[in-house]
């Protein structure tokens, strides 16, 4: 089924708009290249539920007291740990009681780089960029920047009720399944409602970018893009004409479409990284450009593309094609010879 977007005009800050039975579209700020995110409203008996916060930011909290106006909050949602989710979960706890359900991974993920525990923390990042050489100019950078998130989430609440796989939660008069994906973050929370034909996505698949998938200092070998690739393949199999909210971007249908373009766009990727290790070794942070097309320099720019240069490696080596070399202090990265006669 070809991608198709029902809605094509997003309601403006602060506006709702209806996009199924119950179901509230809000679009919120963020002060990145990024612009925006999507968050929603669940009918739900004699108030709503919201799923995701956004960023702690004046002009969010505006948005949010004049979307709320009149309306009751019974409960917030948040999808994983990152600031444009979680950001202002504390402060709409504190303005209208509704507590948080999120799955445990994404809270302790959030608690642990918020308090800036190691190897959550900054220099234990910074640290893994520069075994993969990314240059003393840019690293410097993100030391200098510190601890961002907790700009972007100023406070976590205390307590929360815990999300798992599989969770059915009654939303007003509808059941809405917990299904987590990984990659993208530890436990992320997708939303789907059988009776709506409706999959409140997340990042977990939007419609024209592709998410992050990054690899983290605490597992720093991990293949986070094979997790995220099979957890996409776990969405493919809901209905072809079901309804995506994502976080990002325009609604649509076209599930299984999207999905299909994703692969396909992480193994080109692979294939370019391939390539250019078939010439001589590089470290993730001389591949950045081959990655990505052009320099990446800007700090927030930097953590989202190293962190996803080496998830690709990671994922490139377990696959057995291409070679991990630490020789120099140096992590770098040549073309398996058997891929090589292969191809």
């Amino acid at each position: 089924m070809p991608i198709d977007h029902p809605h094509v005009q997003p309601p403006d800050a602060s506006a709702t708009l209806e996009v199924a039975r119950g179901v509230h579209w809000l679009r919120m700020p963020l002060p990145f290249a990024l612009d925006h995110i999507n968050l929603w409203l669940i009918e739900d008996g004699d108030g709503f539920t919201a799923v995701d916060t956004g960023i702690a930011m004046d002009a969010v909290k505006a948005a949010w007291k004049s979307a709320l106006a009149g309306r009751h909050l019974n409960r917030q949602i948040v999808t994983h740990f990152h600031p444009d989710h979680l950001g202002l979960a504390a402060w709409l706890e504190a303005e209208t009681g509704a507590p948080l359900s999120m799955t445990q991974g994404e809270y302790l993920t959030a608690q642990a780089i918020a308090a800036g525990i190691p190897p959550f923390d900054v220099a234990s990042m910074v640290q893994m960029f520069r075994r993969h050489g990314l240059d003393a100019e840019r690293s410097n950078a993100l030391e200098a920047r510190g601890n961002a998130y907790r700009r972007g989430v100023p406070a976590i609440p205390t307590t929360f009720e815990p999300l798992f796989e599989g969770d059915r939660l009654k939303i007003g008069i509808h059941e809405w399944q917990v299904i987590v994906g990984h990659g993208h973050a530890p436990e992320h929370a997708s939303l789907y409602c059988a009776e709506l034909n409706l999959l409140i996505s997340g990042d977990m698949l939007l419609p024209r970018i592709s998410t992050n998938v990054s690899c983290y200092a605490a597992a720093p070998r991990l293949d986070t893009l094979k997790r995220y690739l099979d957890s996409l393949d776990r969405l493919a199999t809901l209905p072809e004409d079901t309804l995506v909210l994502p976080s990002h971007g325009l609604p649509f249908r076209g599930l299984s479409d999207r999905v299909a373009e994703l692969h396909a766009h992480h193994a080109s990727r692979c294939a370019d990284l391939v390539t250019a290790c078939a010439q001589c070794a590089h470290s993730a942070g001389e591949l950045l450009e081959v990655l990505f097309g052009r320099p990446i320099t800007d700090p927030h720019q930097t953590l989202f593309a190293m962190g996803e240069a080496i998830a690709h490696l990671n994922h490139l080596e377990c696959q057995g094609r291409l070679l991990r070399h630490d020789d120099d202090g140096i992590i770098r990265y040549t073309t398996n010879p058997t891929e090589e006669r292969e191809t």
